[in-house]
């Protein structure tokens, strides 16, 4: 697996700072690229907690890309509390990507507080052929920060897959289930029994999550 470091310009003058993870052996799809959204800003999310579910894509035969959102690492800019801004930081990558790389189809994978600030951008990118969540925070106290994303996900056409552990702090099953009710296109779930929120974002689930991820891709 070669991978490189590269700096995206953004909108509104700001880079990005992005890493590029492609595959050593054969590529299942070379039309592909997945871009990962890393957990909140604010708290200290930044592209490094998805390295190993980037490595692990790209060793699975995909092209994967992380970067850090603005104000994160050497992204230049500042960070927002609501997530609002970054989602133009997730459309410049997009672009970035399917212009630079030779991507014409793009699966967005976001973590936490990084899924709903990638759900807002899936409909606004042409190449998105489809949406990853780990542990969307649709609970009531998360809904403050980040209600407003919850439409633009739950409206799009586009396939959808939320993982989540049963323990999440932040969404009940019964929260999760009842959001997705109402979502339209194909919405499938995976719960992860006893797993809690962080534990999801760490190294230990990352196989697994490299697994669902790339079982998910095969039905697109």
């Amino acid at each position: 697996m070669s991978s490189g470091s590269v700096t995206i310009e953004g909108s509104e003058g700001i880079n990005l700072s992005a890493r590029i993870f492609r595959p050593n052996d054969e590529i299942k799809d070379e039309n592909l690229g997945i871009i990962l959204v890393h957990p909140y800003s604010v708290l200290g999310g930044c592209q490094a907690l998805l390295r190993g579910i980037a490595s692990g894509l790209s060793n699975a035969g995909y092209l994967a890309v992380t970067f850090d959102m603005r104000g994160v690492g050497r992204s230049t800019g500042a960070k927002s509390i609501s997530g609002f801004a970054e989602v133009k930081d997730v459309i410049t990558v997009c672009n970035w990507v399917s212009q630079n790389l030779s991507v014409n189809k793009i699966l967005i994978v976001g973590s936490s507080a990084g899924a709903p600030i990638a759900g807002s951008a899936v409909d606004q990118v042409e190449q998105v052929i489809g949406y990853v969540s780990i542990g969307y925070p649709f609970g009531l106290m998360a809904s403050i920060l980040f209600g407003r994303h919850h439409k633009a996900i739950l409206q799009s056409p586009k396939p959808k897959l939320f993982i989540m552990g049963t323990r999440d702090g932040f969404t009940s099953v019964k929260q999760l289930k009842s959001k997705l009710s109402s979502a339209s296109g194909r919405v499938e779930t995976h719960l992860i029994e006893g797993a809690s929120h962080f534990q999801m974002e760490g190294p230990d689930f990352d196989a697994h999550m490299v697994n669902l991820i790339s079982n998910f891709i095969s039905t697109l």
